[in-house]
């Protein structure tokens, strides 16, 4: 796979990250009020954490198999310590992209 196709995947984990993020602030002290008191707000937010959490450890998954990485040990870096681990995990995947694309191909065996 190319490198491109990886940061792709990066970014899109990124996006749903945001997502999931934004849709937990209204359930902190100044919000929640007014967050808990409309039963649909309530279950919308609550669907957009649920499905941002999900499409951001999918999205990573494909990004670290892209990479070569170990697709179990990051998803479980990102899922244990959601969200700073999640945060942690597409940075050192893109550092590690990044790398990996700067690095020259390696010559090929008896040439």
């Amino acid at each position: 796979m190319t490198e491109s196709a990886a940061q792709r995947a990066l970014s899109a984990s990124t996006l749903s990250l945001v997502v999931s993020c934004a849709s937990i602030v209204p359930f902190l002290p100044p919000m929640v009020e007014t967050t808990v008191a409309s039963i649909p707000r309530t279950a919308l937010l609550g669907i957009a954490i649920a499905v941002g959490m999900l499409l951001h450890w999918v999205f990573l998954g494909i990004a670290a198999h892209r990479l070569q990485r170990s697709v179990v040990g990051w998803l479980a870096l990102a899922v244990l310590l959601f969200p700073i681990g999640g945060i942690a995990a597409l940075i050192l995947l893109g550092f590690f992209g990044d790398e990996s694309a700067a690095r020259p191909p390696a010559a090929a065996p008896g040439a």
